[in-house]
């Protein structure tokens, strides 16, 4: 049975250490960065959201935005304008905004 490291070389031990901290970098670029450049992203979005911005939920609702609180969104769904319903910002994953054309 073959082990890295088990040779008894001196630089066998380096040599696993840096290949493990090239994999960490990898790991960072590949995944953690991107990540936290979309969180960046869609909060930017969301401190933007104005009211009679339109809006896609996280579950696919199109709506228009009717007040917008602290951490609460109330949205308005459908041509029925007595159809609005208190949502958390969070909730939300896309914003269009009224006046572009």
């Amino acid at each position: 049975m073959f082990l890295i490291g088990a040779t008894g070389e001196p630089g066998s031990m380096w040599s696993m250490l840096i290949m493990m901290g090239a994999v960490m970098g990898v790991m960072y670029f590949m995944m953690i960065r991107p990540q936290k450049k979309e969180q960046k992203r869609l909060l930017a979005m969301l401190n933007e959201m104005e009211v009679g911005d339109s809006i896609v939920t996280n579950g696919g609702f199109y709506g228009v935005v009717i007040d917008i609180a602290d951490t609460d969104v109330i949205v308005e769904f459908g041509n029925n304008k007595n159809c609005r319903i208190p949502m958390k910002r969070s909730a939300i994953s896309e914003v269009e905004k009224a006046n572009q054309e």
